[in-house]
């Protein structure tokens, strides 16, 4: 089944799990440092052009956002992390909650973590694929802004990021992707549809 990620639409926002709707459905989420481009690419995704709101601050996005696709299929963008600006305090809570979110959410079938292609697996990043790794969760890494790098160094760096996260086992996938070019946003869609068509996102009724 494909979606229209066009009709995407807000849900709510959540400073942490307990805040959240009803751990049912499915759900995939964005992560990636503050600065990673991560609202640019649920807008370029979803074709809206501030679903997502992006912030010339990075380090804004301190909820869990969630966005419905259509009944019980949901994107959820998480708090952006890695701003060297935000109080120490700040950081710790938000590293909770990811966490939390990542171990804990029973709906989630698969993480999508986004990191600037010239600066790719900093150490919060591989931090966040090793939790998902942990719990068994898919991983699809976007190098994001990959029209700031000539073809052949972008190239180079993604068979780079590719050979590296083997390191991690798991099941990662790895592309290049870029808002302004609309580069990778097929290659996105097709990823969430598989997830998405994982398992029924409406539990059948038993009685039927």
């Amino acid at each position: 089944m494909t979606h229209n990620y066009n009709v995407t639409h807000f849900v709510t926002s959540a400073p942490d799990i307990r805040h959240l709707p009803a751990d049912s459905g499915i759900e995939v989420a964005f992560a990636g440092r503050s600065n990673a481009g991560k609202s640019s690419a649920l807008n370029t995704l979803t074709n809206q052009k501030s679903l997502a709101r992006t912030s010339k601050t990075p380090g804004r996005t301190q909820l869990i956002n969630l966005f419905e696709v259509t009944d019980g299929v949901r994107l959820v963008d998480l708090p952006g992390y890695g701003y060297a600006e935000v109080p120490e305090e700040m950081k710790r809570k938000w590293q909770k909650a990811l966490g939390e979110y990542l171990q804990k959410r029973a709906c989630l079938q698969g993480l999508v973590v986004l990191m600037d292609i010239r600066h790719p697996l900093k150490d919060l990043d591989q931090q966040m694929i090793e939790w998902a790794v942990d719990v068994d969760l898919p991983v699809l890494i976007l190098l994001t802004k990959s029209d700031k790098l000539a073809s052949g160094a972008r190239k180079a760096q993604l068979n780079a990021v590719r050979e590296a996260v083997l390191a991690f086992g798991g099941d990662i996938q790895v592309e290049a992707f870029s808002s302004l070019k609309k580069e990778g946003v097929d290659k996105v869609r097709q990823k969430l549809d598989l997830w998405f068509n994982t398992r029924p996102s409406v539990q059948e009724d038993v009685d039927n």
